[in-house]
C-alpha cells in the first residue's frame, strides 16, 4: 500500500461519529457560527451528544494577539484558551464547555507538522503540504469528535480562500472514506440590490461552483439574507447547483440570534440532516427555548441606559461592537431576567479622556456605568473618569478585568491621596504602583512566550462573608463550595493587584470581597454597601459563563441594582 494509503487508513472513522462540516460563501461574518450553533442546538435537543471544532485560517496558535477591533471578541474558554467568538456562541446554545480540542489554527496545523518531522516522525519522507497538512487538520477534528455523536466542524473564512483549502481537502477525504458518516453545509449570502429588489442567486451559484472545483457538492445550501429566501431562488439555486430545492434552507435577518434554530426547526432542517446521516429522528421539543424568546420580544416593564466606557470600537469610518459580544449577550440575559429593555451606550474612552460633551453627556445620562476588558494606555484616564463619576454620584458600578484594576488606581489616587498612582502598564515610573507585574513562572501564570504570560482560564476564589460579592452568590446558589465560600470564575490578564496596597486601601473603606484561595491575588473589590448602592469589580470574566437560559449572577443582580436606582 501507497504511503498516501497508509495515512487514509489511518483515519478512517473508528467510533461512529458523523461530522456536519459547515462553511461560508461570498463574505465573512455572514453567520456560519450560529447556523451552525443553532444546528447544534436542534441536534442536541432531539437527544443526540454533540460538540465542534472551529478551523481557523490564520497563523496565529490562537485568537489572544490578535486585535479586538480586526477579529471580534476573543472567547475565554474554562482550559484557559483564547479562542475565536464562535466558540462563545457554541458554548451559548450548546449549553456546554468547549476548549483547546474545539479550536484549531493554520499556524497550531503547521507548527505540529514541522515539529513532527524534526522528530523523525514520519519516517524520512518528503513532507508536501498536500498530504501532511490535511492529515493533522483531520487528526484535529477527529480528536474533537471523539465520543460525541455528531461533531459540528465550521471552516473559517469563504470558499475560494487559497489559505483554508486544505479544510476543504480534509472533507474531501474524509467524505470518500466514510460517505454516510459525513455532510458539507454551504452557507452563502443572497443580496437584495436595492435598485432591483430583488434576492439574487448567483453569488451563490459561483460559490457552488468554486466548491465543485474542489471536488465538494454540498448537501444543504442555507441562504442568508435581508429576506427569507423564496421558493423561485430555491429552484434556481437547486438547479444549478445539482441538488434537491428541499435542501436549500432559508436564514433570514432576524432581530435576535436566538430566533434562528426555530426557523431551522420549522424548515425540519435538523430532520434532514438526521436522515442524510443515517440517524434516527428523535422527537423534539423546543418548549424552553422558544418561551426564551417569547419572553425577550414581550414587553418589558423596566427601562433602564447602561454605559459601556470602550476603547476598541472604530475600524476605519465604521463603528463595531463585535470587541464587546460576550459582555453584550450577558447582559442581554441579565435584562431579560430582570424584565428590563436595556439601551446600550457606547462611549467612547478617548472621547471622555478628552472631556468631548457628546461623550460627557452620554455617560452622565446612563443609570448604570461599566468598565470592561482593556489593554494598554489609550482611553485610561477617560476610564478613571468615568470610574469617578460613577462612585461620587452612586452610580451603579461594574468593573471587569481592567475595570477593577482602575478602579483600584482611582481609589488610591482619589480616595486615599496617592497622588501619580497608577498600573505599570501604563506607567513604569509610577511612584504608587497599585497594580504591577507578578513574578514570572508558572506557578502563577500561564507562560506564552519569552517576557509574555497571563493568568489564563478558571482560577478559585474565596469570598469575604457580608460583602456584595458574597451575597450575589449565595443568593444565586453559585457557589463552587458554599461551605468554603469558594467560587470559580475565568481569567485573562497579565498585571495584578499590589499586595502593598492593600492596608492603606482597606483603611480608606475599600473592601476587598475576593482573594485566590492562597491569599496571593486579589479578585474582587467593592465599596461598602452604606457607601454606594452597587461598586463591585473583579478582576474575573463572568460575562464568559454567563448563558442564554442561566444568566451570570453579577450581572443579574448589576441590573436589579440599575434598576433600583433609576427609578428612585
Amino acid at each position: 500500500m501507497s504511503l498516501h494509503g497508509k495515512l487514509i487508513n489511518k483515519i478512517k472513522n473508528s467510533h461512529n461519529t458523523k461530522f456536519v462540516f459547515v462553511s461560508g460563501g461570498v463574505l465573512s461574518g455572514l453567520g456560519k457560527g450560529i447556523t451552525a450553533a443553532s444546528l447544534g442546538l436542534l441536534l442536541k435537543n432531539r437527544g443526540y451528544s454533540v460538540t465542534n471544532i472551529k478551523c481557523e485560517n490564520y497563523l496565529n496558535i490562537d485568537s489572544g494577539n490578535i486585535n479586538p477591533v480586526e477579529h471580534g471578541d476573543v472567547f475565554l474558554c474554562e482550559d484557559g484558551l483564547e479562542a475565536d467568538l464562535d466558540l462563545g456562541s457554541y458554548e451559548r446554545f450548546l449549553g456546554e464547555q468547549v476548549g483547546h480540542k474545539n479550536f484549531a489554527t493554520l499556524g497550531q496545523i503547521y507548527s505540529t507538522v514541522i515539529e513532527n518531522t524534526k522528530n523523525l516522525a514520519y519516517g524520512g519522507a518528503t513532507v508536501d503540504a498536500w498530504l501532511y497538512i490535511p492529515q493533522e487538520a483531520m487528526r484535529r477534528i477527529r480528536a474533537a469528535g471523539q465520543g460525541y455523536d455528531i461533531c459540528l466542524v465550521e471552516l473559517g473564512g469563504t470558499a475560494g480562500e487559497y489559505q483554508n483549502v486544505i479544510y476543504y481537502e480534509a472533507y474531501r477525504i474524509m467524505k470518500l472514506q466514510n460517505p454516510e458518516d459525513t455532510l458539507h453545509i454551504h452557507v452563502t449570502y443572497f443580496p437584495n440590490p436595492s435598485h432591483i429588489n430583488e434576492l439574487k442567486s448567483k453569488p451563490t451559484q459561483l460559490s457552488v461552483t468554486t466548491l465543485n472545483s474542489m471536488g465538494i457538492q454540498p448537501d444543504f445550501i442555507v441562504g442568508r439574507g435581508e429576506l427569507p429566501i423564496d421558493d423561485k431562488r430555491k429552484e434556481k439555486v437547486a438547479f444549478f447547483c445539482n441538488m434537491s430545492k428541499e435542501d436549500v434552507i432559508s436564514n433570514p435577518d432576524c432581530d435576535s440570534v436566538y430566533e434562528v434554530p426555530p426557523i431551522l426547526a420549522e424548515q425540519d432542517f435538523d430532520g434532514k440532516v438526521l436522515r442524510k446521516l443515517h440517524l434516527p429522528e428523535r422527537k423534539q421539543d423546543l418548549t424552553e427555548w422558544n418561551d426564551f424568546i417569547k419572553k425577550l420580544k414581550s414587553d418589558k416593564k423596566h427601562s433602564v441606559k447602561i454605559a459601556i466606557i470602550a476603547k476598541y470600537l472604530s475600524t476605519g469610518d465604521y463603528e463595531l461592537t463585535d470587541s464587546y459580544v460576550s459582555l453584550i449577550e450577558s447582559l442581554k440575559f441579565a435584562a431579560l431576567h430582570t424584565d428590563a429593555n436595556m439601551e446600550l451606550l457606547f462611549v467612547k474612552a478617548t472621547d471622555v479622556e478628552k472631556k468631548e460633551k457628546n461623550a460627557l453627556k452620554m455617560m452622565q445620562s446612563a443609570d448604570g456605568i461599566i468598565v470592561p476588558i482593556g489593554w494598554g494606555e489609550r482611553g485610561v484616564e477617560g476610564k478613571i473618569t468615568a470610574i469617578t463619576y460613577a462612585r461620587e454620584n452612586k452610580i451603579p458600578y461594574l468593573g471587569l478585568c481592567y475595570g477593577m484594576q482602575l478602579a483600584s488606581v482611582e481609589f488610591a489616587r482619589n480616595v486615599v491621596g496617592l497622588k501619580g498612582a497608577h498600573t505599570v502598564e501604563v506607567n513604569p515610573e509610577t511612584p504608587y504602583p497599585i497594580i504591577h507585574d507578578i513574578p514570572f513562572e508558572e506557578k502563577y501564570q500561564t507562560i506564552k512566550g519569552q517576557g509574555a504570560s497571563m493568568r489564563l482560564g478558571a482560577y478559585d476564589c474565596i469570598l469575604k462573608p457580608g460583602t456584595l460579592a458574597h451575597k450575589i452568590y449565595k443568593k444565586h446558589h453559585a457557589f463552587k463550595d458554599e461551605r468554603k465560600n469558594l467560587i470559580s470564575e475565568r481569567h485573562r490578564h497579565r498585571y495584578e493587584f499590589n499586595n502593598e496596597y492593600r492596608k492603606p486601601l482597606e483603611d480608606a473603606g475599600f473592601v476587598i470581597s475576593g482573594t485566590s484561595p492562597d491569599d496571593f491575588f486579589v479578585e474582587m473589590i467593592e465599596l461598602p454597601q452604606d457607601k454606594h448602592p452597587f461598586f463591585l469589580a473583579t478582576q474575573a470574566h463572568p460575562e464568559y459563563k454567563s448563558m442564554p437560559l442561566n444568566p451570570h449572577p453579577i450581572f443579574v443582580e448589576y441590573l436589579h441594582a440599575v434598576i433600583d436606582q433609576s427609578e428612585k
